[in-house]
């Protein structure tokens, strides 16, 4: 049970550690075109992403996949700015709910470079132990609940936004979205290793 809870609250913190935002901020593109009706499709979207993320941790950790960790620090800014992109160019057809499926495909196959992202601390937190998968699926689930709570907040804040202050649905995701771009272009630049 110690291992148990151990593995699931270092999932839980290592993506709700703001020195590594970059999740946080992934998330939030993601979440920000949608709202609490859309709740299906974004249980599917946390769900997706975390399947990526896990899928890669389980090639890493077992040695199958490994990847230069100057690209995968590059590659996921450059998956949040092609996804806050994304966003901006289809805010003016947000309320038709036309970019929802871009999204899951994003969250699935963006999440594979994300978890290669923490593939190497994973490892850390592991060091030669024979049993992965299980510490593996511990871990899978603390980021699990982490994803739900971020994307609950962006549902919340979007919901204050459209309700009470009055953005329409399309000024919310352009603002926020630009918000993550201009976050993101900083550590975007700091990771280009060429």
């Amino acid at each position: 049970m110690d291992n148990f809870i151990f593995f699931l609250k270092e999932g839980l913190y290592h993506v709700l550690d703001w020195n590594a935002y970059d999740h946080i901020l992934f998330l939030i593109a993601l979440a920000v075109v949608y709202d609490f009706k859309n709740w299906k499709k974004i249980l599917w979207l946390i769900t997706l992403f975390t399947i990526g993320h896990t899928l890669t941790l389980i090639l890493s950790a077992y040695k199958i996949v490994s990847v230069n960790s100057s690209w995968v620090e590059f590659l996921i800014p450059v998956t949040i700015i092609v996804t806050a992109i994304v966003n901006i160019f289809y805010a003016k057809n947000a309320t038709k709910q036309t970019k929802t499926n871009t999204n899951l495909f994003f969250a699935l196959f963006f999440g594979l470079i994300h978890g290669l992202g923490f593939s190497s601390y994973f490892k850390m937190l592991i060091g030669s132990s024979s049993t992965k998968i299980i510490p593996l699926l511990e871990f899978a689930l603390g980021i699990e609940i982490a994803q739900i709570v971020i994307v609950l907040l962006v549902l919340i804040f979007g919901f204050i936004f459209q309700t009470i202050f009055r953005f329409s649905k399309r000024d919310w995701i352009l603002i926020t979205s630009s918000i993550v771009i201009g976050v993101v272009i900083p550590i975007l630049r700091g990771a280009i290793f060429w």
